[in-house]
């Protein structure tokens, strides 16, 4: 019996040094940045821990995550600024992140307010106005604060692969919601203010080496009242409202996947 016992263990043994041992790649480090486009508002959905900042699983940083893999940290808040990102959202990010998204800009540019503003019949608001001011803060004020805020990024989280998110148009042209007046003139000229946007948004990133994706195309034809619509048009909550909806999201989620590696 000792024999067999003995032939048994160097059996195993033999076994145990033959058989190569299986590495593992340890699961990437991706963290999420930016406003409510980033954190998934318009899809009706949101994680209870999140509260106000309105995260959900439906949004475009949790599905890339799942598609490779990586175990996912996203700070996205609704409403933020680049000086929220700044001060709120950068604790996350070390040495050992892999991948960062970052989507902000359009809170800076007072896109919500001009929304507002715009949807209003012609004789109570000034629409025009609203836009001006608003192209006026993308070309004079917001490259700057984009530019420090990247810088900071970069310096939190060396190695990372950092992708800046565009934003996209929202009008197709028509306005169907009945509770809404735009005009053709001033969704043309809202359209035109988010490509400004994301011609800043798009030079920043350059000039950081970061990655930008843009969605504008991918939603040409998809905007509100459009056939699909992938972002809501006047919604209950209010809130919902000229944010992508789910298909939107992932949507984005393609957009954004396609260059995550």
């Amino acid at each position: 019996m000792k024999y067999v016992a003995g032939l048994i263990s160097a059996a195993v043994i033999g076994t145990a040094i033959l058989t190569p041992t299986v590495a593992h790649a340890a699961a990437p480090n991706y963290v999420a940045l930016g406003d409510s486009y980033a954190s998934g508002v318009g899809t009706r959905t949101y994680t209870s821990e999140s509260g106000s900042c309105q995260r959900s699983t439906k949004s475009y940083p949790y599905l890339d995550a799942a598609r490779i893999g990586a175990n996912l940290t996203s700070v996205a808040c609704s409403g933020a600024r680049v000086a929220d990102v700044t001060a709120n959202q950068l604790g996350p990010l070390t040495s050992a992140v892999n991948f960062v998204t970052v989507q902000v800009g359009g809170n800076d540019a007072g896109f919500s307010s001009v929304i507002t503003t715009c949807a209003q019949p012609a004789w109570l608001s000034d629409c025009d106005g609203a836009i001006n001011t608003a192209q006026a803060t993308i070309n004079n004020t917001i490259p700057g604060r984009l530019n420090g805020l990247y810088a900071t990024i970069r310096s939190r989280a060396a190695s990372a692969k950092v992708i800046v998110v565009g934003y996209p148009r929202l009008f197709n042209g028509t306005d169907c919601n009945a509770g809404t007046f735009f005009s053709a003139a001033e969704m043309t000229r809202l359209n035109q203010t988010a490509d400004l946007l994301n011609s800043k948004i798009s030079a920043a990133a350059g000039a950081a080496g970061y990655t930008y994706v843009n969605p504008t195309s991918a939603f040409v034809g998809h905007a509100v009242c459009g056939s699909p619509e992938w972002i809501n048009g006047l919604s209950n909550p209010v809130s919902e409202s000229y944010h992508p909806n789910v298909t939107g999201q992932a949507s984005f989620a393609n957009l954004v996947g396609a260059v995550l590696n």
